[in-house]
């Protein structure tokens, strides 16, 4: 009788332990699977009412499921209940150290509302807790850029560059903005170029310009002046007009557009040019143009490709040019590697090309001849500011240019540059 009992009462618990385990595994089960189901309709499906109504079973049965609490932030966000969806993003981020994704949400919760001074905040909280994710600090920026804030945009990223030199994006960014910056310049340019040929040059070029930047981009205007001499006696000269713009398109786009316009033969009668500029993610840029020029006898049609990369304080840029002329097409290739130090206006540069382009300002008057003619030019620069007030520059060229078919000589090149930013 006493063994009945005692197998009685063991067989009751035996019963109940498995009972339990059973309901607790398959609670676990349950659980896991709704956060699927509801994970699979948010992506498929628009049904977020019915998927709040899941998350709060699942919350009541496994009220530490941390994973529910984001999923009715982001389906109370889709519904735009703002409040709703904050309460449950900020339970979250408190909760576990794998919030990054809330942080996101609940950032852009306060930038669709235009509450910039809590989004910063929020930002401030994100970096504090996770300071290897530059996502935050980029997000900050952004925060700026919807201000239209581009003097705190300038001041931070500086703090960035400084941070993270090598990140080239940062550095993309930075010169973009530089770019937005009001100022005003007047300057000066004057090159010399000599050549190794007997009783030929050499050739003045001087130039007056002034530079308008503002936000929406800048206004350039130019006048150049040629003196091309001969056994010590001037040949020709002239004079050029010029106007040149680069204009914002977008956040990450802008445009370049320029003229010139001269009645002398020294220079093209007419040239007419426009890029457009895409930057990308990682530092990558892209160009795309067109370029006319008019010489007395002619036309010079030329399609603009080039790539562009920073990599860290390098930037890197290669340029094709295919021109057509008399029907006949013509390559020119132009590489460019700058090392920049503080500012877009602090940095040395080296120089590689192939054939003759129309955005060289010494040889543009002799497009028409050098077109169809072989060249190889090398060159280097160093341009420094100076209590951002005062920009000055060097720049050498050595190029070795066909003058008549199988008949070459070499040019040697010297420009100065010096501006005055008010």
């Amino acid at each position: 009788m006493k063994k009945s009992i005692v197998l009685n009462i063991v067989s009751s618990f035996i019963f109940i332990f498995i009972f339990s385990s059973q309901k607790t595994t398959a609670q676990k089960i349950d659980t896991d699977s709704l956060l699927s189901v509801i994970i699979k309709d948010m992506k498929d499906g628009k049904n977020y009412e019915k998927n709040i109504e899941r998350a709060l079973i699942a919350k009541k049965i496994a009220p530490d499921y941390l994973d529910y609490y984001l999923l009715l932030g982001r389906n109370h966000d889709l519904l735009n209940n703002k409040d709703s969806a904050r309460y449950y993003y900020n339970y979250y981020i408190k909760r576990t150290t794998y919030n990054e994704v809330a942080f996101n949400y609940l950032i852009n919760i306060e930038l669709d509302k235009k509450n910039y001074l809590e989004a910063e905040k929020i930002i401030d909280q994100a970096i504090e807790l996770h300071p290897e994710d530059r996502s935050f600090e980029k997000k900050k920026i952004v925060v700026y850029q919807l201000q239209k804030d581009t003097k705190k945009e300038y001041n931070y990223l500086k703090t960035l560059q400084a941070k993270f030199p090598k990140d080239d994006e940062i550095k993309q960014t930075l010169f973009l903005v530089e770019s937005k910056i009001n100022s005003d310049r007047v300057g000066v340019n004057y090159s010399y170029t000599s050549f190794d040929r007997t009783a030929y040059g050499p050739w003045h070029l001087g130039s007056i310009q002034y530079i308008r930047e503002r936000s929406w981009g800048s206004l350039i205007g130019r006048v150049n002046y040629v003196n091309r001499l001969s056994s010590g006696k001037s040949v020709s000269d002239g004079t050029q007009f010029e106007a040149e713009s680069y204009f914002f398109t977008g956040k990450t786009s802008y445009s370049y557009l320029g003229v010139a316009y001269s009645q002398d033969p020294v220079f093209p009668k007419l040239k007419l040019a426009y890029s457009f500029y895409q930057s990308f993610k990682k530092g990558w840029e892209a160009d795309l143009g067109a370029r006319y020029i008019k010489p007395e006898n002619t036309e010079i049609k030329t399609i603009v490709l080039g790539v562009g990369k920073y990599i860290g304080s390098y930037w890197i840029n290669f340029r094709s040019y295919i021109q057509n002329s008399n029907n006949e097409y013509n390559p020119s290739f132009t590489l460019t590697t700058r090392y920049y130090f503080e500012t877009k206006y602090d940095y040395v540069s080296l120089i590689a090309g192939y054939g003759t382009s129309p955005d060289e300002r010494i040889t543009i008057g002799q497009l028409e001849q050098r077109v169809n003619l072989t060249s190889y030019r090398i060159g280097a620069g160093y341009f420094k500011s100076f209590n951002n007030k005062y920009l000055t520059g060097i720049q050498t060229t050595l190029n070795n240019q066909e003058y008549v078919p199988n008949k070459k000589q070499n040019e040697f090149e010297i420009s100065l540059l010096f501006q005055y930013k008010f």
